[in-house]
């Protein structure tokens, strides 16, 4: 693709990198076939092609930023678009440039600005979102019945095993997973402790960044990610083999540091160090050999495998192959390519594409009657869990033998 960056942009570490994803792109619009917005609106700006063009006329000068904005606002950031590409083009990275440069350069409405700031300084925190989930459940006779639904039943918080392993891993916690969800990184603890891995938590740590990230203030996910890896670095140094996510969306980004902190001289190169040492917690366990085939005991289970899974990671089939060798009867589920509408904080800022999506994904995954559904992220399992017909858990409490939810479905 040719461009005219213009001279204000030029030689500019955001106008440098998005030059070259732009060049990249060759127009061929493979990616608009399995854009999940796209298929819903049919709009060509709100597919992959048609924000590459708005981001392109931003940089050139030619086109509204609000215009830009608008499109970028509605795009759910699951890079199916990236899979699909034949020329590698990094969209991703492109959007939130665009993304970055609208917080940057153009107003926002008092809205926005509120609610953006608000989002901040809860959902990142788990003792504060966890905090407002727990005054939320007490007063959930008083909310409105849709806000009612969003709210997650309480978990019991089961202990972790003491660690006693010389395999050992760092846990990323989490935010929202930690404070809602909190079954899944105990089970996984349970799980590895099986499998001869002691799973580390790490007080200090926290958000990965992601939010942060999406809504484009990259200064504040820029300060997570050094939070982070001043809170893994000395479990690292005393010989953790790396840092593992049991939430799949964190993990494109985590993977990212090194790009995040590239300029910065003081966390570069740990930055780098820690995004090789990254595994999801599917990688794990797959590495560690075949399950006991005895636990699924045939039992239907339709997986959901996250766009971060899938798309950021390129783990798609992983999640899959681990419960089939498990003895689970997996369902067939069409369209798995296509995004559930939770992406973070999108089912919170676009409701109506989200509810779509969201829709859609649900009859997929019921149509074929299963007992239970089950995913890798934690936003997908709480999106999908306020109108499913079925239980959705996290495919780690399938193999955990403390749990019992494999046993129970």
């Amino acid at each position: 693709m040719e461009t005219h960056i213009a001279s204000r942009f030029q030689d500019t570490p955001d106008g440098l990198e998005a030059e070259a994803i732009l060049r990249s792109c060759v127009h061929c619009g493979f990616c608009t076939a399995t854009c999940p917005t796209y298929r819903l609106t049919g709009d060509e700006l709100d597919g992959p092609r048609g924000r590459i063009y708005l981001v392109k006329q931003y940089l050139e000068g030619e086109t509204s930023g609000q215009h830009m904005r608008y499109h970028l606002d509605r795009c759910l950031s699951c890079r199916s678009c990236e899979t699909t590409c034949p020329s590698g083009v990094r969209y991703a990275r492109l959007a939130d440039i665009g993304r970055r440069l609208a917080v940057e350069e153009l107003p926002a409405s008092p809205w926005r600005r509120l609610r953006e700031a608000a989002m901040g300084a809860v959902i990142p925190h788990p003792r504060r979102f966890g905090a407002l989930l727990g005054t939320a459940r007490l007063a959930s006779a008083l909310l409105p019945r849709a806000l009612r639904r969003k709210l997650p039943p309480p978990q019991p918080r089961h202990p972790w095993p003491e660690p006693r392993h010389p395999r050992r891993l760092v846990a990323l916690t989490g935010c929202v997973q930690e404070a809602a969800t909190p079954a899944t990184n105990a089970a996984a603890a349970r799980v590895l402790d099986g499998l001869g891995i002691s799973l580390q938590p790490t007080p200090g740590a926290g958000c990965c960044g992601a939010l942060s990230l999406h809504l484009g203030h990259m200064a504040e996910a820029r300060d997570f990610a050094r939070r982070n890896i001043d809170a893994w670095w000395p479990a690292l140094e005393a010989g953790a083999e790396g840092v593992v996510a049991s939430a799949s969306g964190c993990g494109p980004v985590l993977r990212e540091y090194g790009e995040l902190l590239a300029d910065d001289p003081r966390y570069s190169e740990r930055a780098a160090e820690i995004a090789g040492r990254v595994r999801d917690l599917c990688e794990v366990v797959a590495a560690a050999g075949p399950p006991d085939p005895a636990v699924g005991a045939g039992r239907a289970v339709a997986v959901h495998c996250p766009c971060s899974l899938q798309h950021g990671l390129g783990l798609g089939g992983v999640v899959e192959g681990i419960l089939e060798s498990a003895g689970y009867r997996l369902t067939t589920v069409r369209d798995g390519h296509i995004c559930c509408g939770s992406a973070g904080t999108y089912s919170i800022l676009q409701p109506a594409m989200a509810g779509r999506l969201k829709k859609d994904k649900l009859a997929a995954l019921e149509e074929p009657a299963p007992d239970l559904i089950v995913t890798a992220n934690v936003g997908c399992q709480l999106h999908l869990a306020t109108e499913a017909r079925v239980p959705v858990r996290h495919w780690i409490e399938l193999l955990d033998p403390g749990h019992g939810v494999g046993r129970a479905i």
